[in-house]
């Protein structure tokens, strides 16, 4: 199945608030236009379905049998998120104000990873202090940077400094 990383992205920012039940449905659809469902009766039916209640249970069933026990890391499909997040805050879509109130209720979620400590802090001090819209902005563009490179968390991981955060937190 192809795409599905797509799919878990989707079910993801569904969970958690952030996205619509229609981007899943979206998401099954485009698979039967390009004729990709390989003949699963899920992705049919996930095609026609309404609302949260019909689209969860429907887009776990994909997942679980083309992932199994490989599913995707929270954290990993958090940062493709922030990837997302980045780009429409860059286009207008999403503001500081905005983008606290998603870090405030992923960061938590999430178990407070390490990554997004400057980030969620950065962003909620841009909201008062104008001394943080720099470190905020920076801090975002690299958090961003890292994690459209990696392919998963370990890659990430392995591409992120702490310490670099960590200046990116203090205003000039």
């Amino acid at each position: 199945m192809e795409q599905l990383t797509e799919l878990e992205i989707a079910v993801f920012q569904l969970r958690m608030g952030f996205a619509p039940a229609d981007r899943c449905v979206d998401w099954a659809v485009e698979r039967l236009r390009l004729d990709q469902e390989g003949d699963d009766l899920e992705v049919v039916l996930l095609a026609s379905a309404r609302g949260v209640d019909e689209v969860l249970p429907l887009a776990d069933v994909i997942i679980e049998r083309y992932r199994g026990t490989q599913r995707l890391d929270q954290q990993f499909l958090a940062g493709k998120f922030i990837v997302e997040l980045r780009a429409a805050y860059l286009a207008g879509r999403e503001s500081v104000a905005s983008l606290d109130a998603i870090f405030t209720r992923l960061y938590p979620a999430l178990a407070y990873p390490d990554w997004l400590v400057m980030l969620s802090r950065n962003c909620e001090y841009a909201m008062d202090v104008a001394d943080f819209e720099q470190p905020f902005e920076l801090e975002f563009d690299y958090i961003a940077s890292l994690w459209a490179e990696a392919g998963d968390v370990g890659a990430f991981e392995r591409l992120y400094d702490r310490e670099r955060s960590n200046r990116q937190g203090v205003p000039c």
